[in-house]
């Protein structure tokens, strides 16, 4: 069993620049000999704005970075990249979860299966999503619906993790153990 790292901050709060130095530094930690550094994406650009964010992430990242698309398939194609010498981000369990709600998908089983796959994943995996509970109760019952699938998501990704940070400001703070 690998390491497995969250990171959870607020939106434009820095958490996935945070985590892609983390990722980073476990990769360097491995010598670059036979390690690999994959970044699984779960955005889509569905508009401008959005491929602007992507665009933005991308041009942050390395030769180093091996990056797998995977809006909707995440256990997948997690457990197609895990191995003992990989370090793996997932960049972001927010947007999957959006995805999945749009994709009228069972939710609380794909969680499941990305759970097992982070579980049985022999390499360092660090996950990244949105604090979502922080704010007002949404007005739609859709947004509510997410909220509520983001907030369960984020609960068993923090037990499961070794470490947590929540980012605020571009400042981590280390919050398990």
């Amino acid at each position: 069993m690998g390491r497995n790292l969250f990171v959870i901050g607020g939106a434009r709060s820095g958490k996935s620049a945070y985590a892609e130095q983390l990722a980073t530094d476990n990769f360097r930690a491995l010598n670059h000999a036979d390690a690999s550094l994959y970044y699984l994406a779960t955005a889509q650009a569905f508009d401008q704005e959005m491929q602007a964010r992507i665009d933005l992430h991308q041009k942050r990242r390395t030769a180093d970075w091996q990056t797998i698309d995977a809006p909707i398939d995440l256990p997948e194609k997690l457990v197609s990249c895990s191995h003992q010498r990989a370090v793996i981000l997932v960049d972001c369990l927010s947007i999957w979860t959006t995805n999945l709600l749009i994709a009228e998908a069972d939710i609380a089983q794909a969680r499941d299966d990305f759970v097992q796959a982070v579980t049985d994943s022999p390499a360092t995996v660090i996950m990244v999503a949105s604090e979502t509970g922080l704010g007002i109760v949404p007005d739609t019952a859709l947004s509510r619906r997410f909220r509520d699938a983001n907030g369960i998501t984020n609960q068993v990704i923090a037990q499961l993790a070794d470490e947590v940070y929540f980012i605020v400001a571009a400042i981590a703070q280390k919050i398990k153990p």
